[in-house]
């Protein structure tokens, strides 16, 4: 079955994740924040949605994501699922949310679901409360995205956003890492900035899905800040992103041609008047 690019697509769910990477289909994702660009890029049939703490960055224009608060999640997710309700939509927990306590945790990640409709969220890393953080998710009904590699919420434990993995010791612990998320039950994983033959052999040796962000184009998916592949985001440019548009100069000259007519008395015209 072909679920991409077919505007009568199997809505998608996490069994269908898993059969695309059973078909070798790859899966389009891309973070949102708001409900139009939600509708665009439902409407472009993207399968995956994720609503990222990096709205920390893209909408707050800070450094680091570890300020995004559940509260803030919520809202934007909200705004998402309005838009696209019919994708596939998942909200990144925040930092602090689900490191403590398991039960803390599903608290958080029940809040989520419960008040914005999602269909999964996402946490980082592979710590042992994580580990069973997600097992007791999976126990309460809640689909969980794992996410390895470069993990921005670790910020201030690496001290740095260079590619993780490169190290045999560090590649293994990915590895082992990828191994027991799958075990702990959840549906996907995102790896980011590692080696692309070290996403390779994951991908190749795990039966759930990958989703790629610098990672090589051996993952069962790709994702991208929305921001940054539009490029409405001048300031960030990683060999990762290729930008598809150059929205950031198409924006700005339509702002000035509009302030200049305003300024000029050619906006509004007669026809453009009541």
């Amino acid at each position: 079955m072909n679920y991409i690019k077919d505007t009568n697509k199997k809505r998608v769910t996490v069994e269908v994740l898993k059969i695309m990477k059973q078909q070798k289909q790859k899966i389009c994702c891309l973070t949102a924040y708001d409900a139009l660009f939600a509708r665009i890029f439902e409407e472009a049939g993207i399968d995956l949605i994720l609503v990222g703490d990096s709205l920390a960055n893209v909408f707050q224009g800070k450094e680091t994501t570890l300020s995004v608060t559940l509260d803030e999640i919520i809202y934007h997710t909200k705004a998402v699922k309005k838009g696209a309700n019919n994708t596939f939509i998942v909200a990144d927990m925040p930092f602090m949310t689900y490191q403590i306590t398991p039960d803390k945790a599903v608290k958080n990640a029940g809040k989520l679901l419960k008040e914005t409709d999602c269909n999964a969220v996402k946490l980082e890393g592979c710590t042992t409360k994580i580990i069973q953080a997600i097992e007791y998710m999976n126990e309460t009904g809640i689909p969980v995205m794992g996410h390895l590699g470069l993990t921005p919420q670790s910020i201030n434990k690496f001290g740095n956003y260079k590619t993780r993995g490169i190290e045999k010791n560090e590649a293994k612990k990915i590895i082992d890492d990828a191994y027991k998320l799958e075990k702990a039950g959840v549906f996907a994983i995102v790896l980011e900035k590692i080696p692309s033959s070290l996403a390779k052999e994951i991908s190749e040796n795990i039966s759930i899905p990958t989703i790629g962000i610098g990672a090589g184009n051996c993952c069962d998916g790709q994702i991208l800040v929305c921001s940054d592949m539009l490029g409405l985001n001048i300031d960030f440019a990683p060999r990762f992103v290729r930008r598809y548009s150059e929205l950031y100069d198409t924006v700005k000259n339509a702002v000035n041609n509009y302030s200049n007519d305003v300024r000029d008395t050619k906006f509004p015209n007669e026809n453009e008047s009541y």
